[in-house]
C-alpha cells in the first residue's frame, strides 16, 4: 500500500509495515516540546495524574520564550515552576534567559529534531520542523503531560495535499510569500487536518529558512502538520547539528493525495494578509495606500539569519519612518549574536530600530510591542486575528521581511523596490 512522507514516518514510530488516512495509532516520540506559558499547564497534569519521572530526561525541551525575560509577576512564577520541574526531573534541554531563543528556531538550531523524528510540542506552530523531512505537530498540554510521562503520543492518520514547487524565486520573495500565497489560494481550512507535503523541482531552489517559514506557517492553513522532501539542503543543514542517525523517508511514487497543486515561484509576488486572517492576501501591487504605526521584524516565522539580512539590506543607511516603532527581534542568541558580528544590529539602530533579546513577545500580543486601538502593525509573524497584537480595535498585516523592512522606511505598506 502506498504511503505519504507523513504517513511513513507515522507507521515507522507505531511500529507497524503501513498505515492509511483516518487510522488510530499510538507513536513513540522523539522530541516532547514545552513553552513557559504551555508548560505550566501540563506540569499540574503530570502531577495530578500522579506521574513520578519523566520517559527520557533528553527528548523533552523546555523554551522559556512567550514572556521571558519575565514580563510580570505571573510570568515568573510560570517560569519558576517550569524551572524547578525541569531541575527535578533532570530535563537536560532547559532554556532560560541567556541562552534560550524562540522555540521553534532554537530546536533546528541546536541539533533537537532531525528528519524522520516524531515530535509534538505543546504549541501550535510545532509543524515547524516538517521543514526538516520530520513529523511535527502541536498537541495540547494534557498531551504533553502524557508524552513527557510515557514518551507516546495518539494521532488520527492524516490525508495529504501535494504541493509541487517548480521556478526559482524572485530577488525581494521570501518563502514567508509563498505560504502567503498558498493560505490565501486554499484557505485557513484548505488542508483541515491533512498533511501538506512539499517537493518538486523547485525546492532546490529554497533555503532552509524559507522552508522553516513555510512549514511554520502550515498550521494557519488547518494542516495537521506541514512536511517537506528531504533533499542535498536538509542534509546540509543538519551536518553539524545533528549527532545522531536520522532516517529520511521519501513518499511512495504513487502515494494518494486528496489534491496536487502545481506551484511556480517564479510567478510569487511579494504577498501581504490583510486583518484579521492569513487567508485575506493581497499582492504588493494590489495593497494600496496603507499606513502604519509599528513594524515588527522577528517571531518562529521570520526571525532567521536571512530574514534579518534581507532586512538589514533594505533598511541600511535610511531612517525608520517618524511616527513609526520598528522592533527586531532575532530568533535565538546565536542568530543575535551572529547578526551582531555582521554589523546588522548596528545597522538597525542606526535607523532608528528597537532591537531585542529573542522572545515571542509582540507576536502574540504578550509583551515588546503591544498595539493601542487603532494601530496598525506590519509584522512578520504568523496570525493577524482580531486583537492578536493588542487592542480588539488594532491591525496587524503579515508579511515577508523585505516588506516588513520597506514599510518601515515609507510609514506605510510598501514593496522593497519603492526604497531602494
Amino acid at each position: 500500500m502506498a504511503m505519504t512522507m507523513t504517513q511513513k514516518i507515522l507507521a515507522a514510530h507505531a511500529g507497524l509495515d503501513k498505515v492509511e488516512a483516518g487510522q488510530l495509532i499510538r507513536c513513540k516520540l522523539d522530541m516532547v516540546l514545552g513553552n513557559d506559558v504551555t508548560t505550566p499547564v501540563a506540569i499540574n497534569e503530570f502531577e495530578k495524574a500522579g506521574f513520578s519521572g519523566v520517559f527520557n530526561t533528553e527528548k523533552i525541551s523546555m523554551v522559556m520564550d512567550h514572556f521571558t525575560p519575565n514580563k510580570d509577576i505571573k510570568s515568573a512564577a510560570h517560569t519558576k515552576q517550569c524551572r524547578d520541574f525541569a531541575g527535578k526531573m533532570k530535563i537536560k534541554n532547559y532554556f532560560d534567559v541567556g541562552d534560550m531563543g524562540i522555540e521553534h528556531a532554537l530546536l533546528p538550531e541546536k541539533g533537537l529534531v532531525a528528519s524522520g523524528e516524531c515530535i509534538i510540542g505543546a504549541d501550535s506552530h510545532t509543524c515547524t520542523y516538517g521543514a526538516l523531512g520530520a513529523f511535527s505537530t502541536g498537541v495540547g498540554s494534557t498531551d504533553m503531560a502524557a508524552g513527557m510521562a510515557t514518551g507516546e503520543a495518539w494521532f488520527k492518520v492524516p490525508s495529504a495535499i501535494k504541493f509541487n514547487l517548480t521556478g526559482k524565486l524572485n530577488k525581494y520573495v521570501m518563502g514567508k510569500d509563498v505560504i502567503l500565497h498558498i493560505i490565501g489560494m486554499i484557505g485557513v481550512d484548505g488542508a483541515l487536518y491533512k498533511s501538506m507535503e512539499f517537493s518538486g523541482e523547485g525546492l532546490k531552489n529554497l533555503s532552509m529558512d524559507d522552508r522553516l517559514s513555510m512549514a511554520n506557517m502550515a498550521i494557519e492553513a488547518g494542516a495537521k502538520n506541514g512536511i517537506f522532501a528531504v533533499d542535498e539542503v536538509t542534509k546540509a543543514y543538519q551536518a553539524d547539528k545533528v549527532d545522531r542517525e536520522y532516517t529520511v523517508y521519501e513518499a511512495d511514487p504513487d502515494a494518494p493525495y486528496d489534491a496536487v497543486y502545481d506551484i511556480d515561484l517564479s510567478a510569487i509576488k511579494p504577498t501581504v494578509a490583510f486583518p484579521h486572517l492569513p487567508e485575506n492576501t493581497k499582492t504588493i501591487d494590489n495593497v494600496g495606500e496603507v499606513k502604519i504605526d509599528q513594524v515588527v521584524i522577528g517571531s518562529c516565522t521570520n526571525g532567521r539569519m536571512e530574514d534579518l539580512e534581507m532586512a538589514a539590506e533594505i533598511i541600511n543607511g535610511k531612517k525608520v519612518h517618524d511616527g513609526v516603532r520598528c522592533i527586531v527581534i532575532p530568533a535565538t542568541q546565536k542568530i543575535y549574536l551572529e547578526a551582531m558580528k555582521k554589523g546588522l544590529l548596528e545597522i538597525f539602530i542606526n535607523a532608528g530600530c528597537a532591537v531585542s533579546t529573542p522572545t515571542c513577545g509582540p507576536c502574540l500580543g504578550g509583551h515588546m510591542g503591544i498595539l493601542a486601538k487603532g494601530e496598525r502593525a506590519v509584522a512578520t509573524t504568523n496570525r493577524n486575528f482580531v486583537g492578536r497584537m493588542g487592542h480588539p480595535e488594532s491591525e496587524v498585516y503579515l508579511a515577508s521581511p523585505a516588506v516588513a523592512a520597506a514599510s518601515a522606511i515609507t510609514g506605510k505598506i510598501s514593496a522593497p523596490q519603492e526604497v531602494l
